[in-house]
C-alpha cells in the first residue's frame, strides 16, 4: 500500500514475471479529494459546477512486447482505446467482450474499464491469467467509478447501475483523442479496426458515431413513445459510441435551455435536471437529445454495427446485416443469460468458452452452428446465417497465428511448472 498526499493507494502487482508500471495517470490535483482542490468547470447560465475526478487509482499493465520495446519486430502504431463499464454482476459479461474484441484486433488495444472497486482484484487476475500472445495484444486501465460529486448517486442510479459513467469520458481520459465506447453486452464478430476507421471517415464537425435505435419505425420506440426530443426517425442507441473526444470537449452545443452554445461539462447536469422525469433510457436518452439539437456532429452508421435482438425478433429487419452478416452483437435486455434469444446466448457461451489457441474453426466456429441451428423455431434463429458470415472471416484470420505464439505458449507452461515447484 502506497501514501498519496495524504491517502491510501493500493496496489494491486501482478504475479512474477510481469513488468508493471505505476504512475498517476492524473495531475495530482486529481488525486486529491479535498474540496478546495477540486478541479471545476463552470456554467454561468445555470451556476452549476461539474467535479472532473478523483479516480481512485490508475492501473497500467504493459503488454510484453511493448515492455521489451516492441523487440518481437513488430512496428509501433498508435494504440486503439476501448472503453466500457462495468457494475453489478457484470464481470464476466464484460471479460467475454473483451475477449471478442482482443481475439478479432489487428492494431495494439488499450482498454479503459471502469468498474466498481470490489471488481478490480477479479479484472487484473482474469487479464494476467491470459496467454502471453494473446497479452501483448493490449494494454489496460481500471478506473473507479467516479461522477460528478453534488450529483453522485442521481447520475449512478439513472436507468442501470454505472450506466452514464459513459457521459464522462471526454472529461476524465484528457489525454486520450479517441475512443470506443462499448457496452458491457457487445460482441466483436470481427476486429476492432475497421469500426475505429470511423474515425477517419469524419468530417470537420462530427464528433461522434452511432447507429440508429431502429431501421424500422413502425415498431421504433422513440418516435411511438418518446416524451423528449431525439435524434433523427428513430433515435440513436448507445450501446456502441465511437467518440472524438478532442472535439468533444472543444465544441460548443446548440441545445433547448439557453441561447447560446454550451460545452460538455456545461451541458450535462442542466439537461438531467430539465428532462430527468421524462426519459426512460437514461443517458442514451440525454444522447439523443444532444443529437437531436446537433445533428451536424453525428455520423451514423449501419446497424450491422450494432445488431440487438429488436433488428429480428420481429422478423429481419437490418439490410446491411442481411448484406454483409452481423459486425457487432449487441444482447441487450440480459438475452446472452436466459433463454428468451437463444441465437444471441449461443455465440456469448461459443466466445466465452473458446480456448485460446486451439483452432478457432473447429473450437469455435463448427460448435456455435450447431447451436444455432437449434435456435431456428425462433425469428433471431432464422436468420443465423448472419450470426457467423463475418465470424467466419474473422476467425480465418485469427487461425493465422504468428510465429510466437507456439513459442509463448510454451513460455507458459514452464512458468506455470516453475510457480507449482
Amino acid at each position: 500500500m502506497g501514501l498519496f498526499r495524504g491517502k491510501a493507494i493500493h496496489f494491486l502487482l501482478p504475479p512474477f514475471p510481469h513488468r508493471v508500471s505505476w504512475r498517476p495517470a492524473r495531475p495530482p490535483s486529481l488525486w486529491t479529494n479535498t474540496t478546495e482542490n477540486r478541479p471545476e468547470a463552470s456554467c454561468p447560465a445555470f451556476k452549476i459546477k461539474v467535479w472532473l475526478g478523483p479516480q481512485k487509482y490508475i492501473m497500467r499493465q504493459h503488454s510484453q512486447g511493448e515492455a521489451a520495446g516492441n523487440s518481437i519486430g513488430i512496428k509501433s502504431e498508435p494504440a486503439m482505446h476501448l472503453a466500457v463499464v462495468a457494475c453489478g454482476e457484470r464481470l464476466q459479461e464484460t471479460l467475454t467482450m473483451i475477449k471478442s474484441a482482443v481475439l478479432f484486433s489487428i492494431k495494439f488495444l488499450h482498454l479503459h474499464i471502469f468498474a466498481e472497486d470490489q471488481l478490480h482484484d477479479s479484472f487484473t487476475e482474469a487479464l494476467e491469467s491470459w496467454p502471453r500472445f494473446i497479452r501483448r495484444k493490449y494494454n489496460y486501465s481500471i478506473y473507479s467509478i467516479s461522477f460528478p460529486s453534488e450529483n453522485a448517486a442521481e447520475w449512478k442510479k439513472l436507468f442501470k447501475p454505472c450506466a452514464s459513467q459513459r457521459l464522462f469520458l471526454p472529461l476524465i481520459l484528457k489525454d486520450v483523442d479517441s475512443i470506443i465506447y462499448v457496452d458491457s453486452d457487445i460482441l466483436f464478430l470481427q476486429p476492432v479496426d475497421h469500426l475505429w476507421a470511423f474515425l477517419s471517415q469524419f468530417n470537420p464537425s462530427q464528433l461522434a458515431a452511432m447507429s440508429p435505435e431502429h431501421e424500422e419505425p413502425r415498431i421504433a420506440w422513440y418516435n411511438r413513445f418518446a416524451r423528449h426530443p431525439f435524434y433523427g426517425r428513430t433515435g440513436i442507441n448507445s450501446g456502441v459510441m465511437l467518440m472524438n473526444m478532442t472535439r468533444m470537449r472543444s465544441a460548443f452545443f446548440k441545445n433547448d435551455m439557453t441561447s447560446v452554445g454550451l460545452r460538455w461539462e456545461e451541458l450535462l447536469m442542466p439537461l438531467l435536471q430539465k428532462y430527468k422525469l421524462n426519459i426512460t433510457w437514461g443517458d442514451q436518452d440525454l444522447l439523443n437529445i444532444i443529437f437531436h439539437y446537433n445533428p451536424e456532429f453525428l455520423l451514423e452508421f449501419p446497424c450491422k454495427w450494432n445488431y440487438r435482438p429488436d433488428h429480428c425478433i420481429y422478423g429481419s429487419n437490418c439490410a446491411s446485416a442481411e448484406e454483409d452478416g452481423i459486425y457487432m452483437l449487441h444482447g441487450n435486455r440480459g438475452v446472452y443469460h436466459d433463454h428468451k434469444q437463444p441465437a444471441f446466448k449461443a455465440v456469448y457461451e461459443a466466445i466465452k468458452q473458446y480456448p485460446y489457441g486451439s483452432d478457432p474453426v473447429t473450437s469455435l466456429l463448427d460448435p456455435l452452428e450447431e447451436e444455432l441451428l437449434k435456435t431456428t423455431h425462433t425469428y433471431c434463429g432464422k436468420s443465423h446465417t448472419l450470426f457467423t458470415k463475418r465470424l467466419a472471416l474473422s476467425l480465418a484470420d485469427v487461425n493465422r497465428k504468428p510465429p510466437s505464439v507456439d513459442r509463448d505458449v510454451k513460455e507458459d507452461e514452464r512458468l506455470k511448472v516453475f510457480t507449482r515447484k
